[in-house]
């Protein structure tokens, strides 16, 4: 594949900052097909991400008062509708998708040269629709919105949302609710899922185009290669480690981690059934439909593995001419992940406890807390923000606790960084804040049922500075509902 596929054009974005391209059409017909988005009843702004349009090259003080073209009413200037063609491993059952609800218009290139699909969520049926209505409701796009953001301000690779537009109509899913688009920036839509689209339909030359496209457009520093089916392997699954290990490390709990949601630029994508965890328990399930713990916390981990297994079988045809050692070459692969995975997770664990040097034992001291945590029933987030604060509210009455503090003071001990330089580390690490259960249920219900956004806005304003240790913030954003694991259910939204 030529290097102009993903080539930026140099023509001037107009009064709104346009800049559309369409490189992902120019893949082989069997990835997409062309549509533009249906008309709704009464378009109207629900909510404008004036900072990330500015990232974008877009003129937000424009965009922010049309909300037709948010809610595909209009089409902006150089789209070029297509709803994405991909199939899916859905709690281990394989199926066709594609984009039931879901139009991308192009790709923005920003100011900066990068590229990011504008995608609108929520936009109609479409020819993957499967019986589908292709609406969206404005709960869950208000949850993506605010999750989204969240996981932004903590530094965790993830597609943004631009807007949120009311539609002047109703949804039916387990009541009426209000009916809305979201418009989803992402690095790309590509998933493990459109490759296992192209391994079904048996077409390695369209397998081979979309390796070498992904190749170019997420990793370039390894896209002249001629072993494109392999170098994407291990790319993606290096990128995979690293983000999985960052949900552990924050406590986060996608909820639906089907091979159709493992975006293969490394960021999270589809935030449906997902929230934080409070009390730490690695059996911890938010989602009402995963009701064998499939995608619990703890499972996590084994589960991004087994996803990128499914990468690895479609890619079978590009790893190797003969089959058996193209198995053999992606098995030797996919065991990489659980070592790249340990790596990351060990590292960002001893960031989180301010420790700068590696030793042998530090797995032990971190499993030591996990489980002092778990059988405590202790805040994940709280816990560690408390190690990290200057006031040291510690429950050094608990034996089994003061036992772990002591081992931990030696540990520190034993590294040359001083007190501050530990601290300083550990609230770099720590969050203060997550989006809480109860604040983000709190924000959504107002906006669904009152029309008012400012809870939203207020929770949205308080996650944008995560790290801030400084801040007092009132209790209900930093203490945990009280609702056990097993109680608080999230939904898909579909």
């Amino acid at each position: 594949m030529s290097e102009s596929v993903i080539s930026s054009s140099v023509s001037a974005p107009g009064l709104s900052g346009w800049n559309l391209e369409h490189t992902y059409a120019e893949l082989p017909a069997l990835f997409y097909e062309h549509l533009d988005p249906t008309p709704v009843k009464e378009p109207r702004m629900v909510v404008f991400n004036h900072a990330l349009a500015q990232t974008l090259g877009l003129n937000g003080s424009v965009l922010a008062e049309r909300a037709a073209i948010f809610a595909g009413n209009e089409l902006p200037e150089g789209a070029k509708p297509l709803a994405q063609a991909y199939a899916g491993h859905q709690y281990g059952n394989f199926t066709g998708l594609g984009d039931g609800r879901a139009i991308l218009l192009g790709e923005q290139v920003t100011p900066a040269g990068e590229r990011f699909d504008v995608q609108l969520k929520g936009s109609g049926p479409t020819p993957f629709s499967r019986r589908g209505d292709g609406r969206a409701a404005l709960g869950p796009m208000l949850r993506e919105y605010i999750i989204s953001e969240a996981m932004h301000a903590l530094g965790i690779p993830t597609t943004r949302s631009l807007a949120v537009a009311a539609t002047g109509e109703k949804v039916w899913r387990q009541e009426v609710q209000p009916g809305a688009v979201l418009t989803r920036i992402a690095a790309s839509h590509i998933r493990v899922g459109t490759f296992e689209w192209a391994a079904a339909h048996q077409n390695h030359e369209a397998l081979k185009a979309l390796a070498e496209y992904t190749l170019k457009r997420h990793y370039p520093d390894r896209a002249e290669t001629n072993e494109p089916g392999l170098t994407l392997l291990r790319a993606v699954i290096e990128r995979q480690a690293a983000l999985i290990a960052q949900w552990q490390c924050v406590g986060f709990i996608h909820g639906v981690m089907n091979t159709d949601n493992v975006a293969l630029s490394g960021e999270t994508i589809d935030y449906g059934p997902c929230a934080f965890m409070d009390a730490f328990d690695p059996a911890t399930v938010f989602s009402s439909i995963d009701r064998h713990g499939r995608y619990a916390y703890g499972n996590q981990p084994q589960m991004a593995q087994w996803n990128l297994a499914r990468l690895a079988e479609a890619l079978l045809p590009l790893l190797h001419a003969d089959e058996k050692q193209a198995i053999e070459v992606a098995n030797a692969e996919i065991s990489s992940f659980r070592t790249l995975f340990e790596q990351r997770w060990l590292a960002g664990m001893r960031a989180k406890l301010g420790l700068f040097t590696e030793e042998v034992e530090d797995r032990a001291l971190i499993e030591g807390l996990l489980t002092w945590m778990r059988e405590q029933k202790a805040d994940f987030t709280n816990a560690f923000r408390s190690l990290s604060s200057t006031e040291k509210n510690l429950p050094l009455e608990d034996a089994a606790f003061t036992a772990w503090h002591k081992q931990w003071q030696e540990r520190l001990g034993r590294q040359p960084q001083s007190a501050d330089e530990v601290q300083q580390c550990m609230q770099a690490h720590n969050p203060v804040v997550i989006p809480r259960n109860h604040k983000v249920e709190e924000a959504l219900a107002a906006a669904s049922e009152r029309d008012d956004l400012t809870p939203m806005h207020h929770l949205l304003e308080v996650l944008a500075r995560p790290f801030d240790h400084s801040r007092t913030l009132p209790a209900e954003y930093t203490t945990p509902s009280g609702v056990g694991p097993g109680e608080y259910q999230t939904f898909c939204g579909t």
